[in-house]
């Protein structure tokens, strides 16, 4: 018997402590691209990158050959709704009101496959929109190897002022599911912080402005007093903050509350993104996401000239570059296809980013804004999150379309 367990052992420390030896054409690490490197594996950690030249390999190594591909970390997504699905399928309202928690769990599933053979690997899930906790079941089933995904860090349902989210349109005799959950004044905020920590969400989602009813522009929502409470309330617990905000106003009221990125961006101003980045605040400008619901909503893209939304993002965009303030990478992938995140990459490129810089937004830039130390790079000591693409992103983001190539944790999930 003692002699079957040691075999067993022997067995099972053979298998976690596997070497594989990746051979692309060039390796970007997260910050800068290199000819002729390789990357060695060992179990599910980086033990080496650089030239074939510079090390001993360990007997029984196994050898793939990325020809013709670069080696990079597995993508970070920064805004996502896994939970959702394209509005052009289903409005966002019938999403809430007419499908079911489970049916959107189920969807989910689906979507954190299709993401993470696309090259991601990690996603910040930026609320589950109705779908109460589901986002932090998807996660527990993922890391329970239920189903495939990304790692996920999840927000729950998000915070929203009284009165200020949506479905609206009904009368005030019918109650119905709301996006996200409703909480006014300094206690109640605080209180909902930690009602939602403690359910499993990882960070809080703040709207910190909204459009009080349909039609109508965004306005703020909470009061600074309330925006900060709310984000002490998170570092307490040892957690952070983002918010929503799309309005000068409501971009400063959550940077000087002490969030840690803002979302969207839309009518941010120069002197608001040099706020942010005084404080060191990021921001995630969601460029997909506009350039999606413009296109529902009729624009023929390339046929004809960009709509208001398009112009005014693009001009904004332009802004928080001139600003040198921290991009994060995120799309709000949900509003458009699962699979589908390279877009943001590429509208950040159309919109005035080198391609160089978008990528190290996508890997070390959002593994540093996101606290994840072991992520984001291709150097030794981090965990094995790698990806290959056909051909060299930097002389062409679109190449990021076409993963052909992803290890997750040192598991070979895709080898095309």
């Amino acid at each position: 018997m003692s002699r079957i367990i040691i075999f067993f052992f022997c067995f099972l420390t053979h298998s976690i402590l596997a070497q594989t030896l990746l051979k692309p054409d060039a390796v970007f690490d997260g910050n800068d691209m290199h000819k002729n490197w390789v990357v060695l594996v060992e179990g599910n950690t980086i033990s080496y990158a650089g030239k074939l030249s510079s090390i001993k390999l360990p007997k029984g190594t196994q050898e793939i050959e990325l020809n013709g591909m670069t080696l990079l970390p597995g993508i970070i997504e920064g805004h996502s709704h896994l939970l959702l699905h394209p509005y052009n399928e289903t409005s966002w309202n019938d999403q809430v009101l007419k499908e079911s928690h489970v049916e959107r769990s189920i969807r989910g599933a689906v979507h954190a496959k299709k993401s993470l053979m696309a090259g991601v690997t990690t996603m910040r899930d930026l609320g589950s929109e109705g779908a109460g906790y589901s986002d932090v079941y998807l996660k527990q089933s993922i890391e329970k190897n239920i189903i495939e995904g990304p790692r996920l860090l999840v927000a729950g349902p998000a915070i929203v002022a009284t009165g200020a989210y949506g479905p609206k349109g009904f009368h005030d005799g019918v109650k119905v599911p709301l996006g996200a959950e409703e909480a006014s004044g300094e206690d109640e905020t605080v209180r909902t912080v930690r009602r939602q920590l403690g359910n499993g969400a990882d960070f809080i989602k703040i709207y910190a402005d909204y459009r009080w009813r349909a039609g109508e522009p965004s306005n703020p929502t909470f009061s600074q007093k309330e925006m900060k409470a709310m984000v002490d309330a998170a570092k307490s617990a040892g957690r952070y903050a983002v918010a929503h905000a799309s309005t000068p106003e409501g971009m400063k009221r959550a940077t000087l509350a002490g969030v840690e990125t803002i979302e969207h961006g839309d009518g941010g101003t120069l002197e608001t993104f040099k706020l942010m980045k005084e404080k060191r605040v990021a921001l995630c400008p969601t460029l997909a996401a506009g350039d999606a619901i413009s296109q529902y909503r009729g624009w023929k893209k390339g046929l004809q000239p960009d709509p208001e939304r398009i112009r005014k993002k693009k001009s904004t965009f332009k802004l928080a570059l001139q600003s040198g303030v921290t991009i994060v990478f995120g799309g709000d992938v949900g509003v458009f296809s699962h699979g589908e995140n390279y877009k943001e990459l590429e509208l950040m490129v159309a919109y005035g980013m080198q391609p160089i810089d978008a990528l190290r937004a996508a890997t070390s830039g959002n593994s540093g804004i996101f606290h994840l130390d072991q992520l984001g790079n291709i150097k030794k000591g981090f965990l094995a999150d790698i990806i290959a693409v056909k051909g060299n992103p930097v002389q062409n983001i679109s190449n990021m379309e076409m993963v052909q190539f992803v290890m997750k944790d040192g598991v070979i999930v895709k080898n095309k």
